[in-house]
């Protein structure tokens, strides 16, 4: 398999990644709680609240209520958060930023067992219920994914709910997988649920233009535990609602999805999160194709202790940790609950890609190596300083907050995409990146990772490099001038006029 790297640290920046706990920075400690029906989801949204340059925190609580945490830290300091104020929610299994009204403040699409929430951002870290206002009729269900997109001439955006087991049902749990549901908008409410069916308790979704062609489609990451017999992950074409004919069988454990150009040539790849192997598939234009396994992507057991069992992945995020120019990966892993065919103590994984394209695992030098039951989480730069830091949720077990501490990292930007009128954020649009060395290419997209998104200016690891030019393919295929960019430093963009 041919594999082209754009990788382009070639100076002292190539250090050792180093996390420091900065948990006791959290106004409280948080921990996603409750029975059988917690034993999945447990995600954090990423977003600022408050329009300080600081990103928030709301954590799912599960049987608790979730908690809204205010970030407090200086620039380059220590990360510490203080209690936000909500209403209580309970029953949350996780939660999606994005501005629905595109008012210019993020709004939060809330996932729970029991009917969903919108939630419409007041600016302040202040939050109203507006499923109703917005016409969102919301089934009661036990939700775990996530996943919307704007779509042509739409004031707001589509939203795809990913359901898990339907509870109603008698012969439950097994074979009992329930239906998901679709809301295209009418005007400024939603209209009629469309039915996405069959359902295989999905546990991800991700809309993405995942073929560069302008045409995006629903990808859904299905837990083959409930599946019993014909399940697999799924693929849909939006327009009309079907599922794609041509899409091959693939049959997991799927717990999460994350994506990004891995290879440098526009197209995102694929990681899918299961009970065993961590299965990434490259992306060819016209079909996938599974990464091999000498990669060092697949992390299919824990890599300390004596437990052979195969490892329980969850949430999956790729971030250039040390801003090397390569793209970096980590997954969130947990057993279940007791599940005796996996492992019980299953350490996190952070794998660094090296300048050969391969993965390495280094999540124990990096001290990020804890073997509680994760679920979501995030890599994001919470205190400004162009260093990506790490949130992970856990099921019955605290939070936790890592400060990436890193030494000598490379250089790095990021790019926040501006537009007028609806879809504020510019959810499909396209950055890309070039540099003398290199070439880098990320989408904006809402959903993916397990139950859990952030809405956040993305961000690219430049390496040794000290220019860099950018443009964007804006939604609906039109293509922003090359311009050169600031390094170090976040740039917000809007279409040419």
């Amino acid at each position: 398999m041919k594999w082209a790297l754009p990788l382009i640290c070639a100076f002292p920046a190539c250090a050792e990644p180093v996390f420091v706990d900065d948990a006791a920075g959290l106004a409280m400690p948080h921990i996603y709680q409750g029975g059988w029906e917690h034993f999945v989801g447990g995600g954090v949204a990423v977003f600022d609240c408050n329009a300080d340059g600081r990103p928030d925190l709301f954590a799912a609580g599960g049987a608790a209520p979730a908690g809204l945490f205010v970030n407090a830290s200086d620039p380059g300091g220590a990360l510490r958060f203080r209690a936000g104020t909500t209403a209580p929610i309970t029953g949350v299994t996780g939660a999606y930023p994005l501005d629905i009204d595109s008012d210019g403040v993020l709004d939060l699409a809330v996932l729970r067992v029991g009917p969903n929430l919108l939630l419409r951002g007041l600016g302040d870290c202040r939050f109203e219920d507006a499923t109703a206002q917005w016409g969102l009729v919301a089934r009661d269900a036990w939700t775990t994914s996530f996943t919307a997109t704007w779509e042509p001439g739409r004031d707001l955006p589509t939203l795809f709910f990913g359901n898990y087991v339907d509870r109603s049902n008698p012969e439950g749990p097994f074979e009992a997988c329930d239906r998901n549901d679709l809301y295209r908008p009418d005007g400024r409410k939603y209209g009629e649920l469309e039915t996405v069916s069959p359902g295989y308790c999905a546990l991800s979704a991700l809309i993405s233009d995942w073929r560069r062609s302008g045409v995006p489609e629903l990808r859904i990451s299905n837990d083959r535990h409930y599946y019993v017999r014909g399940g697999y992950e799924q693929m849909f074409h939006l327009h009309p609602l079907q599922e794609r004919a041509d899409w091959p069988h693939v049959s997991l454990w799927g717990m999460g999805i994350a994506s990004r150009d891995l290879t440098g040539d526009g197209l995102p790849e694929v990681m899918l999160t299961s009970m065993g192997d961590q299965l990434l598939q490259i992306n060819r234009g016209d079909h996938y194709e599974n990464a091999p396994y000498t990669l060092g992507t697949y992390a299919q057991r824990p890599f300390i202790g004596d437990d052979g069992r195969p490892s329980t992945g969850w949430h999956a995020e790729f971030g250039d940790v040390d801003n090397d120019g390569g793209s970096d990966l980590f997954i969130a892993k947990g057993n279940v609950d007791q599940m005796p065919s996996n492992a019980m103590h299953d350490p996190n994984n952070l794998l660094m890609q090296g300048a050969d394209g391969r993965f390495q695992e280094v999540a124990q030098s990096a001290g990020i190596a804890t073997t509680a039951r994760s679920r979501g989480a995030s890599l994001v730069d919470l205190n400004a300083d162009g260093r990506l830091d790490l949130v992970v949720i856990n099921r019955r077990a605290p939070m936790e907050l890592w400060r990436n501490a890193t030494p000598q990292t490379g250089n790095w930007t990021e790019i926040e995409p501006e537009l007028p009128g609806s879809n504020r954020r510019a959810v499909g649009a396209w950055v890309e990146i070039r540099t003398p060395l290199a070439s880098f290419a990320q989408e904006v997209t809402v959903g993916g990772g397990h139950a859990g998104g952030k809405a956040v200016a993305l961000h690219f690891g430049l390496g040794a490099a000290q220019t860099a030019d950018m443009r964007v393919i804006w939604p609906g295929g039109e293509a922003g001038a090359w311009q050169p960019i600031a390094i170090n430093t976040i740039t917000r963009v809007t279409p040419d006029p």
